[in-house]
């Protein structure tokens, strides 16, 4: 199986790498990051004895991504899945971020992940069944302040996601969006959920065990996967309260979160740019 994964060099995109290897799956990897996926490129084929191409790609410019797919198809590289697991967050409230990194939000999360699946659609093996995971998130569920641009993002990738799948139900072909809480990956990303308390740290997943369990349901067919109970509780229950009642809701604790977090961090609100990459 060759696999097609974005995002690769850090936090879920290695970790489905490295789920990918274990399963002998051959890869073809992206990111920005060119020390990383050089690392994780070495590693899996030295740990899984898998073969792993690579190709640093900033997804949000499309000259870049031409170039990549030059290279992949120079060497007649045909994909039976794609990953979409490449995203960009900051904290805090649309009004403290600099214009153009809440844009690059949208730009990396939605434009950048339809110009790739279009591209690897088109590269799919003629023959056999193909695979597509998107990366929403819990967010997508909710309206909510204070990460209102993020989950407006993911909540894009979830209505498209679920859309495609019926798009592409009779070309042998299943597309699953993934759902997760928060994911460590990061330094920051831990502090930040460490700043919500008990619901932060319940409603946080194992990257190895969102990894595993995310092929495991893409390959049987699945369409939309929440890790953890608790979460899907919470996905259930904001469907059933008014959108506005839980947006104040989200509001206050959020605001709470993250002033404990920029407080810790010894920063005002404005100066909260943290990214967080999946």
């Amino acid at each position: 199986m060759n696999v097609m994964i974005t995002g690769a060099a850090g936090g879920l995109g290695r970790a489905m790498a490295n789920e990918c290897g274990r399963r002998g799956y051959n890869m073809f990897l992206t990111d920005i990051n060119e020390d990383g996926l050089l690392s994780i490129r070495r590693g899996l084929e030295r740990q899984f004895g898998v073969t792993v191409a690579a190709k640093v790609c900033d997804l949000t410019d499309p000259d870049s991504v031409d170039s990549m797919l030059a290279v992949i198809d120079r060497h007649g590289i045909r994909f039976d899945m794609l990953l979409n697991i490449a995203g960009l967050d900051f904290e805090g409230s649309f009004m403290g971020h600099d214009r153009e990194k809440v844009v690059n939000i949208v730009a990396l999360n939605d434009a950048a992940t339809l110009r790739i699946t279009h591209a690897v659609l088109m590269r799919r093996r003629q023959i056999g069944h193909f695979t597509a995971v998107f990366v929403s998130s819990l967010a997508s569920m909710f309206p909510m302040p204070l990460k209102a641009t993020y989950a407006a993002s993911k909540r894009f990738l979830l209505d498209f996601a679920t859309s495609l799948r019926q798009e592409l139900k009779d070309q042998d072909a299943n597309v699953l969006v993934l759902c997760p809480g928060g994911m460590v990956t990061r330094d920051d990303t831990i502090e930040a959920i460490a700043a919500q308390g008990f619901l932060g740290t319940v409603t946080t997943n194992p990257l190895e065990v969102v990894a595993r369990k995310t092929l495991d349901r893409a390959l049987k067919g699945k369409a939309t996967y929440v890790p953890g109970s608790l979460n899907r509780i919470l996905s259930f229950t904001g469907k059933l309260i008014p959108r506005s009642v839980v947006a104040a809701v989200i509001h206050r604790r959020w605001n709470h979160a993250q002033e404990k977090w920029l407080k810790n961090k010894c920063c005002t609100p404005n100066s909260s740019l943290k990214q967080s990459i999946h």
